[in-house]
């Protein structure tokens, strides 16, 4: 199944994301100590995750009070408050269901959007547990794909750290995992070291990490970053080179 490009609130065009099975902290910006997607050493992944896995100051998260935040600041604050498990758990936890896996992708999502993903899919659901099935609160989604594109979704409770389920997507064709095999193959750069590129230009909290590709063709990885004032901002950090090539902050 072919993902259409993501576009941000203002308009500008964001890059397609690749949902498979398989990066972000809800109360922590992370290093998640996966492996298999880029050159990366122990040491550079442990300072990183010392760097990017810091919880949101209490306290420090709206300037003005929470009667100025709007309603997108509330649900955010309101997620990270109820998130247990930090991106890096997550991410390690799905890689290890899957052998020889890379993680691709990783969102926290609240127990609304579980939901309302579940709806969404009922004849999907109605052939499997539903993917809300033992948690009523946030929890990590993450796509991890085998060698030769083969993706798995894992989810993971948000509180407990406990793996919800996991399974193989159905819906992808030959196509599609050959796509996702050749893009495995010439990604750089880790999910952790694009967090961490991603968190020293914006202090906070990761909350998701995609491998896309963006209207150019080239490969990045999509990176949300939530501040300790709950605006969102997404980054673009180029896959193969590392840098940042677009950011949009969302002020909603």
């Amino acid at each position: 199944m072919r993902l259409e490009p993501r576009h941000s609130k203002s308009g500008a065009p964001r890059a397609r994301h690749l949902r498979l099975v398989g990066a972000v902290c809800a109360v922590a910006a992370s290093a998640a100590l996966v492996t298999g997607c880029g050159d990366d050493s122990g040491t550079s992944s442990s300072a990183a995750t010392s760097k990017a896995a810091k919880t949101v100051p209490e306290g420090e998260a709206t300037p003005s009070g929470s009667a100025s935040m709007t309603q997108d600041q509330k649900e955010r604050k309101a997620l990270l408050g109820d998130t247990k498990v930090t991106y890096d758990k997550a991410a390690a936890t799905a890689v290890d269901k899957v052998s020889g896996g890379k993680l691709t992708d990783l969102d926290l999502k609240s127990a609304a959007d579980v939901k309302d993903d579940a709806d969404d899919d009922d004849d999907a659901m109605s052939a499997s547990p539903s993917p809300s099935s033992g948690s009523d609160g946030p929890q990590w989604v993450a796509k991890v794909a085998e060698k030769d594109g083969t993706s798995h979704t894992v989810r993971i409770d948000a509180v407990s750290g406990k793996v919800i389920s996991s399974a193989p997507e159905s819906d992808r064709d030959a196509d599609d995992k050959k796509e996702t095999a050749d893009w495995l193959s010439r990604v750089k750069q880790t999910p952790e070291q694009a967090a961490k590129t991603a968190t020293d230009k914006t202090k906070g909290t990761v909350t998701a990490v995609g491998l896309d590709d963006n209207d150019s063709g080239d490969l990045v990885w999509s990176v949300d970053v939530v501040s300790k004032d709950w605006n969102k901002t997404d980054f673009e950090v180029d896959a193969v080179k590392g840098n940042i090539t677009h950011e949009h902050v969302d002020r909603d």
